[in-house]
């Protein structure tokens, strides 16, 4: 049988898609799958000595006080960390618009944070807000501030983190908007002054709604990655993973601490179980709230 042209492209199409979707499917969907039955047993080295508990460690999970901290804390560097990165992020965004040349310039220091990888942001965060001889805390000195602990406080030990890691994203928050900004027409501005409209008004009726689909992916992909937070959590306070009184502990750290330092391997699937579905229940429940189609 002699195939169309439309059915010849529609079999190269699959036959280039097979080698990335078994990619995605060994490497993404085949390990949530096997953390799901490695949570149903008590895991050993010695396949034999596997024993089956059921939804045993996941009764676990309504019992544990540290399990409840972790959560608190993640939840908490959401929401304090996924508002700020956006509007900060917008902020400089409308400001490096306005700015008459250099603005490439700008937009590639902004961006360097966050390419350079996150351990050194963090060792070095770290250096500088050393209640000892950090620099942050020299130049509180100046302003006649004393002395801030930052790292070593439970009370400000979370929005610390929090502060770096948001630093830290702000250039991919300042490019994806600044790229939204371009794609608005310039007509539709136009238009507006015509009417009367300036300032406030362009950008509420204008800018906000046609940056809806910017604004959308970056809330998802912001608070996607804040609840996995872990390296900067880690390596913010080498000494003292977690932070004092755990106030810095993530999901993402105690389950590495359950898995490879206490070898608790099969409850710290279960609280990845758990995790994976916050991700996937928050996330569904942005892109419902968050999506909507735009009337000019």
């Amino acid at each position: 049988m002699r195939l169309t042209l439309a059915q010849r492209e529609t079999l190269w199409a699959f036959a280039f898609l097979v080698l990335p979707l078994a990619f995605f499917l060994y490497f993404r969907i085949f390990p949530a799958f096997q953390a799901l039955w490695l949570s149903l047993y008590e895991w050993h080295a010695d396949p034999a000595q596997r024993r089956f508990v059921g939804l045993e460690h996941y009764a676990r999970l309504l019992e544990d006080p540290l399990l409840r901290k972790a959560l608190a804390n993640t939840l908490l560097y959401t929401l304090l960390g996924v508002p700020g990165q956006i509007v900060l992020g917008l902020i400089v965004a409308l400001l490096l618009r306005r700015v008459p040349f250099g603005r490439d310039l700008f937009r590639a220091i902004y961006f360097a944070p966050y390419v350079t990888p996150a351990v050194a942001v963090a060792w070095v965060w770290s250096w500088m807000l050393s209640p000892h001889f950090g620099l942050v805390n020299e130049l509180l000195a100046l302003l006649g501030i004393p002395p801030q602990p930052f790292l070593q406080s439970p009370r400000q030990a979370l929005p610390t983190v929090a502060w770096v890691v948001v630093w830290q994203n702000l250039g991919f928050q300042v490019v994806l908007f600044l790229a939204g900004l371009e794609s608005i027409p310039r007509q539709y501005y136009e238009a507006a002054r015509i009417d009367g409209a300036e300032g406030w008004q362009l950008f509420r009726h204008i800018t906000w709604p046609l940056l809806n689909p910017v604004l959308v992916f970056s809330v998802v992909i912001g608070t996607i990655g804040y609840l996995q937070l872990f390296t900067q959590v880690v390596n913010l306070n080498f000494t003292d993973q977690g932070g004092p009184l755990n106030s810095t502990l993530t999901l993402a750290l105690y389950i590495y601490q359950l898995a490879f330092l206490r070898f608790q391997l099969g409850y710290a699937a279960a609280v990845t179980v758990l995790l994976f579905a916050l991700i996937l229940l928050v996330t569904l429940l942005q892109l419902r709230l968050l999506t909507r189609r735009v009337e000019l």
